[in-house]
């Protein structure tokens, strides 16, 4: 068996959710991705129940860009967790795109990596509206305001930023099991002042504060009580923000990096609830060229 190409990339959280105003910006998160494109079955079978890698190919070919000879099998390496809004399907599909050029010789720059995973994302029936600001997150890590109404994904980005400081603060993921189902568009119209003080928010370069008040928006646009009491919590015990990210239901948490105590007080005060996970991770920051922001 071969490894014909393999690309990496990384998950995230949301910052403003694209289906509350048709604006979005998810921040880049320590959760690795690898992709492998093979030539033959992997051992361990590849589970990808909404046949994203096959929407890639798809795209892929759509896009009239060249595919390796013979049948293609995919290996997947990822800790993100899956259907919890913390962008795997991003994460994936950036991946794999990233090994098709390497297997193909193909270079593509960033924004044309990002339409692909859009598209796929689209076709596979993973995102509400092509998750832009999700893959855009996935390659380059910080945030991306990004409107999802732009021709493509390059003219789609209104701000961008490093995102918080990886050495400042401490990222806790509470992740409460897999998303049973996807909410609509629809279900976002009546929680659009929540959203629209976190769009505010981002214009003003808080981005902490907008992870916050997109979570209250989301809460509501699925209706999720134990998700708002949950979310609450953690205001209680110490942390600065926190917000459901994506679709839900995982609650991402910023703390302090400079109070161990503070995080040790939320790691168990989640803990204690039957089902739910806490994973620590921590902030990928973009990297801009000086002068540039």
């Amino acid at each position: 068996m071969a490894v014909l190409g393999a690309g990496s990339s990384n998950g995230g959280c949301s910052l403003l959710h694209a289906a509350g105003l048709g604006y979005g910006a998810s921040l880049a998160l320590d959760l690795p991705v690898k992709v492998r494109l093979l030539d033959k079955s992997p051992r361990k079978e590849l589970v990808d129940p909404d046949g994203l890698l096959d929407a890639v190919i798809d795209c892929w070919k759509n896009a009239s860009l060249p595919l390796p000879e013979g049948d293609l099998f995919w290996s997947v390496t990822s800790e993100v967790p899956p259907r919890q809004g913390l962008k795997s399907s991003a994460a994936v599909s950036v991946a794999a795109i990233k090994a098709l050029c390497s297997a193909t010789e193909t270079e593509l720059v960033n924004s044309q990596i990002v339409d692909i995973s859009a598209a796929a994302q689209l076709a596979a029936g993973v995102s509400l509206t092509g998750s832009y600001d999700d893959s855009w997150a996935a390659i380059e890590g910080g945030w991306k305001l990004i409107d999802i109404n732009a021709q493509d994904a390059q003219s789609g980005v209104l701000l961008e930023s490093q995102g918080p400081s990886s050495e400042d603060w401490n990222v806790l993921l509470v992740l409460r099991g897999d998303r049973e189902e996807r909410p609509a568009i629809d279900d976002f119209t009546y929680h659009q002042q929540a959203f629209s003080q976190a769009l505010t928010a981002l214009q003003g370069g808080k981005d902490l504060v907008a992870l916050t008040w997109n979570g209250r928006g989301v809460v509501g646009a699925l209706n999720d009580p134990d998700g708002r009491r949950m979310t609450n919590d953690a205001f209680v015990n110490g942390a600065r923000a926190a917000g459901m990210s994506g679709s839900g239901p995982a609650i991402v948490i910023f703390a302090p990096a400079i109070s161990k105590p503070i995080l040790e007080r939320l790691s168990k005060w989640y803990e204690k609830f039957d089902g739910v996970k806490v994973l620590k991770t921590s902030v990928i920051n973009a990297v801009f060229d000086e002068g540039e922001e």
